[in-house]
């Protein structure tokens, strides 16, 4: 949260100081992975690997309570301008592209189902 002004008014004959602040857009985006038995570790540690250049990508996480053998990749993008962009980046033929995708290679035989939550912060 960003402060951008202060403000001054009077309330009930007394000066009170008031923050007015301004929220800046983000969302954050959970990639779910229902991983098959033995994989969760696996693939927790591929995205690691594979995303480790990757600044939107801000936690890899295993379950500790609920449904066995997840894997939540969890990335924060400005608005969903942005999330589309990165999208678009990586359905480009680039180089760098090319290599992830080398390197992710296979991953789909790791998990059965997945689900993707997208919020806002406020």
């Amino acid at each position: 949260m960003v402060f951008d002004q202060l403000k001054l008014s009077s309330w009930n004959h007394k000066k009170k100081l008031f923050l007015t602040s301004k929220t800046i857009a983000m969302i954050i985006v959970h990639e779910t992975f229902i991983c098959k038995p033995g994989n969760a570790s696996k693939l927790a540690k591929l995205f690691k690997e594979v995303m480790a250049d990757t600044p939107e990508v801000i936690n890899i996480m295993t379950d500790m309570t609920g449904e066995f053998n997840r894997v939540v990749m969890q990335s924060k993008y400005e608005n969903l301008t942005a999330y589309e962009g990165f999208f678009k980046k990586y359905m480009e033929d680039t180089e760098e592209m090319k290599k992830m995708k080398e390197k992710m290679k296979g991953y789909h035989e790791m998990y059965i189902s997945g689900t993707r939550e997208i919020f806002q912060v406020w």
